[in-house]
């Protein structure tokens, strides 16, 4: 018998958050943001309406060659619900200029860019950090320093978890990481393979044992997602400034 769960239907998760929650607009803000704090240009003022949402902004580079897939360049969010004119603006330029992983984007890489925005919705608790659906959930994920943890006798994955109220000791910080929806089945991964990724991506560079997994404390989320180019920002633009 299978100890992991296979996936459940994705209708079973089916959002009630409109498909047009994430537009266009939103991605053209996000650029705008970055493209004057470049470039010293007055910023187009947004006109779509200012409702709250977690949200994360995500820079890719895209390639000049055909069928070449695009390269992240910078992706930092929020999972605080704020208003998204001002969040999407912050956010443009954090994920450009403060993502530790990359250097600072520079103006003579507008062209290449590609520039998306997720906004975040549907954030349920799962009952084990196994209990997700690849392709339809982003996961977000919380564990104590491994030395905490009460060691079980077995070793196989498991969709329970063994320590739902786990030890704090303040001489120890806590782990935490994020995948958005899209990130996991992009990368070919499994469950485990994206929990283990996960669990690196927070910090612990150690030994990842099951009784680490059954530590982790998941919360699991939608998203929806838009995305433009560079041409397609810049011929935006265009139109804004030919209507003033």
């Amino acid at each position: 018998m299978a100890l992991v769960p296979p996936n459940p239907p994705a209708a079973k998760f089916d959002s009630d958050i409109a498909d047009d929650v994430c537009i266009p607009e939103h991605c053209f803000h996000a650029f705008d943001a970055l493209y004057c704090a470049l470039t010293n240009a007055d910023p187009i003022q947004p006109a779509f309406p200012d409702e709250k949402y977690p949200l994360f902004v995500t820079w890719n580079t895209l390639s000049s060659r055909p069928g070449r897939q695009p390269r992240l360049r910078g992706c930092i969010g929020n999972f605080d619900p704020m208003p998204i004119i001002d969040g999407l603006a912050e956010y443009a330029l954090i994920s450009a200029f403060r993502d530790s992983r990359f250097r600072k984007i520079s103006k003579n890489e507008l062209e290449t860019l590609e520039c998306g925005v997720s906004l975040l919705t549907n954030f349920e608790d799962a009952q084990s950090y196994l209990d997700w659906t690849i392709g339809v959930h982003g996961i977000q994920i919380t564990f104590p320093h491994p030395s905490l943890i009460t060691q079980s006798s077995s070793g196989a994955p498991t969709p329970y978890s063994s320590s739902p109220n786990l030890p704090r000791l303040s001489s120890f910080r806590s782990f935490s990481a994020t995948y958005l929806p899209e990130v996991i089945p992009e990368q070919g991964w499994d469950k485990l393979d994206a929990i283990d990724s996960a669990i690196e991506k927070a910090g612990w560079n150690g030994v990842i044992t099951e009784d680490l997994r059954r530590s982790i404390k998941l919360r699991r989320y939608q998203s929806k997602k838009c995305s433009v180019t560079w041409d397609e920002y810049r011929h935006w633009r265009e139109q804004k400034e030919a209507e003033v």
